[in-house]
């Protein structure tokens, strides 16, 4: 007769582990889920989005469009131009021509530069009053990339194309630094004399 007890007893589940590992492995699943989910609401995935940071950076502005923060132009000679065509990109471009010349040293040379400067963008005004409002920055950084231009350079086409590209990413990074997005789509040259 013991070992009839003995097999009943070991027979018999109990039923309240059973319920509580459900009751724990329930819980963990609506934790994770919710978890999740609250992740995926923060990061803007799901939801109403209302913690998207919006993008506030200067927008290109289509031939034709208003640019709500184009800069009002009363008196002649201004520095900022705006020139509108059918023809090419379908974005206008704004120039900024820089009032005064650059003059500078060569790198490692007796020589002279000087140059009258203008640089243009696509996108909207703000970046035209960054460069007003910036210009003393810029107009330092952009003689520092004179100075640093070697005499060769200057006496060729694709040196002179490098020196635009890097003129351009001076004042990209004086208006990142500054204000959190560069803008200028290129530098040109209105006159480029050498002694």
């Amino acid at each position: 007769m013991s070992d009839k007890t003995e097999k009943s007893t070991e027979a018999k589940p109990r039923k309240g582990k059973g319920l509580l590992i459900k009751a724990v492995a329930a819980t963990a699943l609506l934790g994770s889920g919710g978890g999740g989910a609250f992740a995926l609401m923060r990061t803007g995935v799901i939801g109403g989005g209302a913690h998207v940071k919006e993008d506030n950076n200067p927008k290109l502005v289509r031939k034709g469009e208003e640019d709500p923060y184009a800069p009002k132009s009363d008196k002649e000679g201004e520095a900022v131009h705006e020139v509108l065509g059918d023809g090419g990109s379908e974005y206008r471009t704004a120039y900024y021509v820089f009032a005064d010349d650059f003059t500078s040293n060569l790198k490692n040379s007796d020589g002279l530069i000087q140059v009258s400067l203008a640089a243009s963008t696509r996108r909207d005004g703000r970046v035209l009053m960054w460069m007003k409002k910036h210009e003393l920055a810029i107009r330092s950084s952009m003689l520092a990339v004179l100075a640093d231009t070697p005499e060769e350079e200057v006496h060729t086409l694709e040196g002179k194309e490098r020196m635009q590209k890097r003129l351009t990413d001076a004042i990209n990074k004086v208006l990142t630094e500054r204000e959190g997005f560069g803008g200028v789509d290129a530098v040109y040259f209105k006159s480029f004399l050498v002694q």
